[in-house]
């Protein structure tokens, strides 16, 4: 017997066995037992499928090679459409070399990596792929069909067995059956059966072919192209077809500091769209979660954005922690800001936009999802559940990472970008659309600019430095203070114009913000109105007319226009002419007429107010409900306490609660040298006992890693096994089998006797001894 690949983890040195868990540590969680554990833990499915999507194109096209030039011959009884055998022979270097030539240095660096993640084990005169490959790879190793003695037509077979023939065959073919042949020659070999299904003449190209035994059906609807007639379509090329030892080339272009001047404005622009958004809020709640399309739609205008665009500054608004869920009761759920919103206000710019495209790289969600559908053809809303990918933020810092290895200041086409990064990981990066919106989404923050890195964004991106408690080692310099050089000074001054608008010239300073939020109402990113109802609210929250002609004096630039002046005497003047207390609330004003007024006025008949004096009113209705009804009617009123000193106060935003947000970058862990180390002496410990315990060589398992072991070694080697497994009635049998394949949670196998296929749950196996 050959040896099995726990004997293989056995003969590797200590370094070598880090080396692999290193690379693959999925392998330690939960840690294996011994190495036999370790071994069918290699082999499983998921975890061969993770190690897989590490691979570059041209490592894959090798191990494709080496599936097929390991293909064992198929027994009779193989008519399955799915392709290629579970057992396999080894294949050698040299053989493999051949079909890659002239790639010499490329393939056996190739072959070094397969082996190093354990995909691939044993000498250069025999190296055998792990069985599982079948099951995850393709069906059809590098493109190519059965052998057409596995296709179960005689005629193909004849066909194929003479070469001369078959290339004859092959010339005589019309342009429009060459056509056929050369496209399924390049890969994947299985076609469509339509128009050709009951047509018996020669009048269809795929009729045709098939008459001459150059495709033979596997279906009612399907054929598929022999090997043979695959490798003679591929003379010239090659077996394997076309390689690819290398990325595909990468135009580059010199951008300069005009890369980080455009990311900086781009920053900014952010920003101030993600406090316009958020400031648009609350929204109501979708019972199945998330932002309905209409609120969506409502926040996007009031932000004059793509919906697109305003759904990717939400979701990263989320995951920054500034919006939040909060449930009223009886008044539904809403999305809110939350109190980390009012701290991230009040940070410098630079910092904002820190934080935002930190939670953009870290978040594992996929905004580029929203307006999509799922599966059940159900819409996927914004800030909904459905648009979670665990894997986002490592497609995120691939896309990046790319654009990291190019020099300060150079870009590249997104298309070329994205084809380098497709030949890296084929299996990771299958869908190019998430690749492309991972480049836009980067843009849109400002992480990158022309096609280029911001050097900004490079020091984000950069690892993280040793820790320095002292601060006495130099370092470079961060993304926030980068990025704040770059950004103009904030201003402090203003413009005032005739019309009541105020114009910023610049990035306001926290100060200024805060001021201009409480007297006026943004217009644009760089216009403030003031009306009435911003003076009012201005007024509500504390200011007195003498402040807020201070206020305009001390940050114009300009002369305060006479209307401003006017308007704030007499919004001013009408404030505070209304006095509310408790009675349970009263109104109080020397002016009768205005309580007349109010008394009469149908649109406060709900209060119902009752006159006690000429200058007093009452109603049984709370003081905070008198006050905003009386605001909403266009009145002035001003509360007051019980000694009748005014009550001036800012109404106290609603928030929602902060939520727990997954912080993690979604990268796999770095594992330390030390808790390797640790792990395989471990290992070699768990296994030494492991193999003092066995009482001979070949023996009854009691355990089901050992049955997998002994599984796997049976599939292999093609040998039959006696596997011992509980029946539905709970009686245990015993029955002799030829293993064929594991995967899915089942064991199918042959039995030779009756010539009958079994499955078998490998929850029930109790135990394999070969035979």
């Amino acid at each position: 017997m050959s040896m099995s690949l726990a004997d293989h983890l056995r003969a590797l040195p200590d370094e070598a066995l880090a080396e692999l868990l290193r690379a693959r540590p999925d392998l330690t969680v939960p840690l294996p037992g011994d190495l036999s554990a370790l071994a069918n833990r290699a082999q499983t499915r998921l975890s061969v499928a993770r190690a897989l999507e590490a691979l570059d194109l041209f490592t894959l096209e090798v191990l494709d090679a080496l599936r097929l030039l390991g293909a064992a011959p198929s027994s009779s009884h193989s008519g399955s459409a799915k392709g290629a055998s579970s057992t396999r022979e080894s294949a050698s270097l040299d053989a493999v070399l051949t079909v890659t030539a002239p790639y010499v240095t490329e393939t056996r660096a190739a072959v070094d990596r397969l082996r190093a993640l354990l995909l691939v084990h044993g000498p250069d005169t025999a190296l055998r792929p792990v069985a599982v490959l079948d099951e995850v790879c393709s069906a059809y190793p590098a493109g190519l069909g059965r052998p057409a003695a596995d296709l179960g037509d005689a005629a193909a077979t004849e066909l194929a067995a003479d070469p001369a023939a078959l290339r004859r065959t092959i010339m005589s073919a019309p342009p429009e059956a060459r056509a056929v042949l050369d496209t399924l020659a390049a890969g994947p070999p299985v076609g469509s059966l339509t128009e050709a299904r009951q047509d018996r003449t020669d009048d269809s190209p795929v009729r045709w072919l098939l008459n001459r035994r150059l495709l033979v059906p596997i279906s009612d609807d399907a054929v598929e192209l022999p090997r043979e007639v695959g490798l003679l379509l591929r003379r010239d090329e090659g077996p394997l077809g076309q390689l690819h030892p290398a990325p595909p080339a990468l135009p580059t272009r010199k951008r300069g500091a005009a890369v980080d001047q455009a990311g900086a404005g781009q920053a900014i622009e952010v920003v101030r769209l993600v406090e316009v958004l958020v400031n648009d809020l609350p929204a109501p709640i979708l019972k199945a979660g998330g932002l309905s399309a209409r609120d969506l739609k409502r926040v996007a205008r009031t932000g004059a954005v793509e919906e697109g665009t305003a759904g990717l500054l939400l979701e990263v608004a989320y995951s920054a922690g500034l919006i939040g869920v909060l449930d009223s009761g009886s008044g539904g759920a809403h999305w809110l800001p939350t109190a980390v919103y009012d701290t991230w206000l009040a940070a410098g710019l630079a910092e904002r936009w820190q934080i935002l495209a930190d939670a953009w790289l870290r978040m594992p969600r996929q905004a580029a999802l929203i307006g999509t559908r799922d599966e059940r053809d159900r819409p996927m809303n914004a800030l909904s559940g459905e648009l979670a990918r665990s894997g986002a933020p490592v497609l995120r810092a691939a896309v990046l990472a790319m654009l990291t290895e190019l020099p300060a200041g150079t870009g590249a086409e997104a298309e070329d970008v994205l084809a380098v990064l497709r030949w890296r990981s084929p299996r990771r990066f299958t869908r190019p659309t998430l690749l492309a919106a991972a480049l836009s989404e980067a843009a849109t923050l400002g992480l990158t600019a022309m096609g280029a890195l911001t050097s900004y964004g490079r020091a984000l991106l950069a690892p993280e430095s040793v820790d320095d408690p002292l601060g006495v080692l130099d370092r470079a310099p961060g993304s926030v203070m980068i990025l704040a050089g770059l950004l103009p000074a904030p201003v402090d001054q203003v413009l005032l114009q005739a019309d009541l608008t105020i114009v910023v010239p610049g990035p306001p300073s926290t100060g200024l913000a805060a001021e201009l939020s409480a007297v006026a109402v943004r217009e644009s990113p760089s216009v403030f109105r003031v009306s009435v109802d911003s003076l009012r609210k201005a007024l509500d929250a504390g200011y007195a007319a003498t402040d807020l002609h201070a206020l305009f004096a001390r940050r114009s630039t300009t002369p305060v226009p006479q209307a401003l002046t006017y308007l704030i005497d007499d919004v001013s003047r009408k404030h505070g002419g209304l006095r509310a207390g408790s009675a349970s609330a009263y109104l109080r004003s020397e002016d009768e007429a205005l309580l007349a007024e109010i008394a009469a006025d149908r649109r406060l008949s709900g209060l119902g107010f009752r006159r006690l004096a000429p200058t007093v009113l009452v109603s049984q209705y709370q003081i905070a409900r008198v006050v905003e009804a009386l605001r909403d009617t266009g009145y002035s009123p001003v509360p007051e306490d019980a000694t009748g000193a005014v009550l001036l106060t800012r109404a106290a935003p609603r928030r929602a609660p902060t939520a727990g947000f997954d912080r993690s970058s979604g990268q796999p862990l770095e594992l330390p040298e030390a808790y390797l180390a640790g792990i395989v002496e471990e290992l070699r410990i768990g296994d030494a006992r492991a193999r003092a315990a066995r009482k001979a060589p070949v023996m009854v398992t009691g355990s089901i890693d050992d049955a997998l072991a002994v599984l796997r070694d049976a599939i292999r080697d093609r040998v039959p096994v006696w596997v011992g497994y509980i029946d539905p009635h709970g009686s245990t049998i015993s029955r002799l089998v030829r293993p064929m394949s594991i995967g899915a949670g089942y064991l199918r196998a042959e039995d030779e006797r009756s010539e009958t296929l079994h499955t078998f749950a490998l929850a029930r196996i109790t135990s394999a001894t070969l035979a």
